[in-house]
């Protein structure tokens, strides 16, 4: 018996495993779990998938989705959202998606403060600091002088560029989104708050969400294979470890850092 054969039966617990996910023929796609500013990273890993893409046969359309939460703890957020504003490789498309730190990022440039001292402790100083505004501007308190200053050291092209990013994203019998949905809603009927926020409630649930959903959001100490779900987040920001599952048909496999 295969490993994937072994995998799935342990997973759901049958004899007879259900059909498993598959994305669009002649399609190949590479899904990473959250960048937290880690730009060397994202720079081994992103070198690890094109070997990996070219050792299976390049000639299949390539997509690596970035799930969300680019930003903040790292030290270069600046620089992973200038990769991915920038992506200019031909072969392989790059496709980003919005967390819920790119969403509070957005918020405090629109001028919300309330939670913009609480968002500079889980990371949003590193964030800003990428971008040039001084420790002393960002210890001082003053929340109106802080957002002045962010909006001034983001770049415009960055500011648009995280406005527009998308929260679902649907391939073949996968759905990506940052952090999961929740459970008995339709996937169309799903709401940002949900897409970019929910735990427990998601991670908890068995049911069948209508797609195999690929998310992030949550670090576990290695990736999390469950007949639902896949989590990606293993903390690179911490842990030196970003991970990534390829798919091609109804094959997948792991790539990660460390």
């Amino acid at each position: 018996m295969s490993a994937v054969k072994t995998m799935l039966k342990t997973l759901f617990g049958a004899e007879n495993t259900p059909e498993k996910p598959k994305v669009p023929d002649a399609s190949r796609i590479y899904a990473i779990g959250d960048v937290h500013g880690r730009l060397d990273l994202l720079h081994d890993l992103l070198r690890r998938i094109t070997v990996d893409h070219e050792q299976r046969g390049g000639s299949e359309s390539c997509e690596i989705i970035l799930l969300g939460d680019l930003i903040d703890r790292g030290p270069d957020s600046a620089g992973v959202v200038e990769l991915a504003c920038n992506w200019n490789l031909p072969a392989i498309t790059l496709t980003t998606m919005k967390g819920n730190h790119e969403a509070t990022l957005l918020s405090v440039l629109d001028g919300e403060t309330t939670w913009l001292l609480s968002w500079l402790s889980f990371g949003g100083q590193q964030c800003l600091e990428s971008y040039g505004v001084s420790s002393s501007v960002l210890m001082s308190g003053e929340l109106g002088e802080i957002v002045a200053a962010a909006r001034r050291a983001v770049p415009p092209a960055h500011q648009a560029f995280l406005a527009g990013l998308p929260l679902m994203l649907h391939r073949g019998d996968y759905c990506f989104v940052h952090a999961g949905v929740k459970p008995g809603v339709a996937l169309e009927a799903q709401v940002e708050s949900d897409l970019i926020w929910i735990r427990d409630e998601f991670l908890d649930s068995s049911v069948d969400h209508g797609a195999m959903i690929v998310h992030g959001h949550t670090i576990r100490p290695e990736v999390q294979w469950r007949p639902n779900r896949i989590g990606l987040d293993t903390g690179a920001y911490r842990t030196g470890i970003l991970s990534a599952v390829g798919l091609q048909g109804s094959d997948y496999w792991l790539l990660s850092t460390g």
